[in-house]
């Protein structure tokens, strides 16, 4: 396979040396490009404990662009599930369909772990997302420890290694789960820009045996803790003038949703305003008028121009009579 593709190419380097690190099977997941397409890789993956997944192992196909790792792969699973539909692209911001929210610093492995912890949580209309009840999830999970790939021969009994509860994740699996956790399910149908879905829906798998059991375990929190104070003092202070205002209309104050974290400074910024504009179109008497400056300034304008025409008509009216005052005295004169 070296000898197929150009060894100076950043994505040929990347997906080599990625191949190298996931050669061996854990016992949570194994990924491995195909012999003749580094770009096409097939995963195993185990599925979240204590969950309706639990005790199966689902397969899937990852179609790498030539642009890797500056675009983001496609995610596809072939193993019925219950959650991802078989043989379509599913949607995460990890995924193809969002490359707006890819980041560089992502890898397979880091998908791989992204996959499992997203298992548990809801579909809620996602492209590629599916809500089966838990019976029929469960049922899959025992069938699909009979799937075998026919592209890549992989048996699911034997794709990965079994579970021990004494074993201890790697330092590769703790970096890749901190990068997870920046992963949120891409949902349609909502208005806003690359809305996301409440990052409260964590997995619902718990922690049970060894620590690697953690692996399956993604919670989707915000990872600055100075972003979850900067939005945490942004929200009180929005409750506080939204509780002052509903206050003076005798209404009941509102609740504060729960995603609004989710929301970057700048769309925080937009809702403010749109806030700002609702308060003030529901109470007009408290909106300062005042009159634009140009229009001032024409107004102040036009009382000089009238205060200096009624000047100068008076004057000329004082010239006017003074003449004929003066005419009339000299004809006076004249006939004396």
């Amino acid at each position: 396979m070296e000898n197929k593709y150009n060894l100076k190419s950043p994505a040929v380097k990347r997906l080599m040396k990625e191949a190298a690190e996931l050669r061996d099977p854990t016992e949570h997941y194994h990924a491995q490009p195909l012999e003749d397409n580094l770009f096409e890789w097939h995963f195993s993956v185990r599925g979240p404990p204590d969950s309706d997944f639990d005790g199966g192992v689902y397969h899937g196909r990852i179609v790498l662009p030539p642009e890797y790792p500056m675009k983001p792969p496609s995610i596809i699973l072939l193993t019925p599930n219950g959650r991802f539909e078989v043989g379509k692209k599913i949607c995460l911001s990890i995924s193809g369909h969002h490359p707006e929210t890819w980041q560089p610093s992502w890898s397979i492995r880091t998908a791989l772990i992204a996959i499992i912890g997203f298992m548990p949580t809801k579909g809620e209309g996602a492209i590629g997302s599916l809500d089966y009840t838990p019976e029929e999830r469960r049922a899959l999970a025992k069938k699909s420890l009979d799937f075998c790939c026919e592209t890549c021969g992989c048996s699911m009994r034997s794709a990965l290694l079994a579970l021990n509860p004494d074993s201890n994740p790697s330092a590769e699996d703790h970096k890749a789960r901190e990068l997870a956790q920046q992963i949120y399910f891409k949902m349609t149908g909502v208005l806003g820009l690359s809305m996301q879905t409440d990052p409260t829906l964590s997995t619902q798998a718990s922690e049970s045996g060894g620590a690697e059991n953690n692996l399956s375990t993604l919670t989707l929190e915000d990872t600055s803790a100075s972003e979850e104070q900067e939005t945490s003092d942004q929200a009180q202070a929005e409750q506080a003038e939204t509780s002052q205002v509903t206050e003076a209309e005798g209404c009941e104050p509102p609740t504060t949703p729960s995603t609004h974290h989710l929301f970057s400074p700048r769309q925080r910024h937009t809702q403010q305003h749109i806030h700002q504009d609702q308060r003030d179109s529901r109470d007009p008497v408290s909106r300062p008028v005042s009159t634009p400056a140009p229009f001032q300034q024409q107004v102040d304008s036009h009382a000089g121009s009238a205060v200096l025409i009624v000047v100068l008509t008076l004057a000329l009216a004082a010239l006017i009579f003074r003449r004929i005052y003066l005419a009339h005295d000299y004809k006076f004169d004249y006939e004396l």
